[in-house]
């Protein structure tokens, strides 16, 4: 076990020198035809490059001190052997010799070794948040803590909804308005920290429940990032302060049965009419539908399917709030008879609280002044969504985060008051391992995610932003399952919360941008076209 600092000059010769190896990936993969013709080598690239840019956060937190150098070591090593697993068998794919990894090899024997990371177990590392940011994390844990936490359990398990005093609660905190700017009532005052609220408070709320906690705020941001990328100043108005107070909640309806990361496909029609427009179609996983009073819908305001993503609209859809069990809207459709909105609930194995819907609308009726951007956004619909969901990846990496961090201290509670075979199972190395290695991935996934808020907050950070959706949701897949793993027979019983964290956290690879499309069609895309 390493007694030394770890060298930070020399780790980062080691992320770029891992980063020479996916450039020449890159390489090759265009020279196959790019990642539509091999899908396999980009998704292996996208993920070892999201692996490799959290790693280089890491080493920038690995400046604060030896807690945090330890950690960073960790993860660049767990990172160097994600990408020679990916590699190994493939080195022709890759454009690398066989002795690429020659130059990672000592590393990664040194801080991947088990008695280096059994060291980590209890060591989750500060988080450095700053004077401005503390109190936020600190005032959203406190509420989850109190607030979300004893509900999440009867919630999950009866398939519940989310109780209204939490609505209120985090109303009342000013959680919905944490992106909105101080102009419509917000809390927002632009610039790099523009972001790092939103991602703090998510991962506190994500801490105390995905499904009743973190997830609330997502849906209002992505509706807020819309309104601010295209709607109208009279629009902004209108909408942004009734969002920020939460006297309008918000519900996103996209995803279709037939075209799901597939936005630019979609079915769904929106006609004109006397004073507005039409809409008919189903869409499908509509989160909190029932609850919401307003649904950000996209939707073809052009016939010509030749047009794509360029013949999509969005618009703002007012509806009543309704019976979570399911439920049937009716209106007068101004001029096309009787306008109708049906609402199916689809059961889930988690992530409950928030419920999912199939939508379907039979010339439900939308003002004109509804149309977000009026008549200049028109065919900008797409364009007005996907800054939406730039910023609810970024929003779903922090809320895998949070999970992560419970499922982590569930584990290290038990693991230190579980006694098998004579000792607390803490003492077994290969606990010790398993709770070593989930602290070095929570503490360097939390610190990519804060470097993607600055970055966002500058006016980049698109791809970033899905790189650490993408890497941040997978490895909650693996740090929920070894949680549940430590409690043995008891992490399979709903008498733990753990059982709880394993199942909400398998949609967060699902859901805002589906792992598989994620990586083929924007990171593997954008690294290429960065490579050039």
């Amino acid at each position: 076990m390493p007694t030394t600092p770890l060298n930070l000059d020399g780790a980062t010769g080691l992320v770029d020198g891992a980063s020479a190896v996916i450039a020449a990936a890159l390489v090759e993969l265009k020279k196959r035809g790019g990642p539509d013709q091999s899908q396999n080598l980009a998704y292996d690239i996208a993920h070892a490059a999201s692996a490799l840019a959290t790693a280089r956060a890491a080493l920038t937190y690995g400046q604060h001190g030896d807690d945090e150098s330890r950690l960073a070591a960790a993860f660049l090593a767990l990172a160097l052997k994600d990408l020679a697993a990916r590699v190994l068998g493939h080195e022709q794919s890759w454009g690398v010799s066989g002795a690429w990894f020659g130059p990672f090899a000592d590393f990664v024997s040194t801080y991947g070794d088990p008695a280096f990371l059994a060291s980590l177990a209890t060591v989750s590392g500060a988080r450095h948040l700053g004077d401005d940011f503390q109190p936020v994390a600190e005032l959203f844990h406190k509420f989850a803590d109190e607030q979300v936490r004893p509900h999440a359990e009867h919630v999950h398990r009866t398939n519940g909804d989310i109780p209204e005093s939490i609505i209120g609660g985090l109303a009342e905190l000013g959680g919905f308005g944490l992106s909105i700017p101080e102009e419509f009532g917000g809390f927002s005052t632009g610039g790099e920290s523009e972001y790092l609220g939103m991602v703090i408070a998510t991962e506190e709320l994500s801490w105390g429940s995905l499904g009743i906690g973190g997830s609330l705020i997502t849906r209002p941001e992505i509706m807020t990032r819309a309104l601010l990328s295209g709607g109208t100043q009279a629009q902004k108005e209108r909408w942004l302060p009734r969002l920020a107070s939460a006297d309008v909640l918000a519900a996103i309806a996209v995803t279709e049965p037939d075209f799901g990361s597939d936005v630019a496909s979609i079915n769904t029609t929106a006609t004109r009419t006397d004073g507005g427009w039409v809409l008919n179609g189903t869409k499908t996983w509509c989160t909190f539908a029932a609850r919401a009073n307003v649904l950000a819908l996209l939707a073809r305001t052009d016939p010509d399917r030749t047009k794509s993503h360029r013949g999509l609209s969005l618009f703002v859809v007012e509806k009543e709030v309704s019976d979570s069990k399911g439920f049937l809207l009716s209106q007068d459709a101004h001029g096309a008879g009787t306008g109708r909105l049906e609402g199916r609930p689809i059961d889930t194995l988690g992530y409950r609280g928030m419920h999912s819907y199939e939508l379907s609308f039979d010339n439900w009726f939308v003002p004109e002044d509804n149309l977000i951007g009026g008549e200049d956004g028109l065919g900008q619909g797409f364009y007005f969504q996907m800054a939406g969901f730039e910023n609810g990846r970024l929003q779903t990496a922090a809320r895998a985060i949070g999970v992560m961090q419970a499922a982590y201290e569930a584990a290290l509670e038990y693991a230190q008051n579980r006694t098998v075979f004579g000792e607390p199972i803490i003492d077994y190395e290969l606990t010790r391992v398993k709770l070593g290695t989930m602290a070095a991935i929570i503490q360097c996934s939390r610190q990519f995610a804060l470097e993607v808020a600055r970055l966002m907050g500058a006016g980049g950070g698109t791809v970033e932003a899905s790189m650490a959706k993408a890497y941040v949701c997978r490895a909650a897949e693996w740090v929920t399952r070894e949680a549940q793993q430590i409690h043995g027979g008891m992490g399979y019983a709903e008498e733990f919360s753990v059982s709880r964290y394993f199942v909400d956290a398998r949609v967060l690879s699902i859901f805002e941008g589906a792992d598989e499309t994620l990586c083929l069609k924007v990171i593997a895309r954008r690294l290429l076209s960065q490579n050039n």
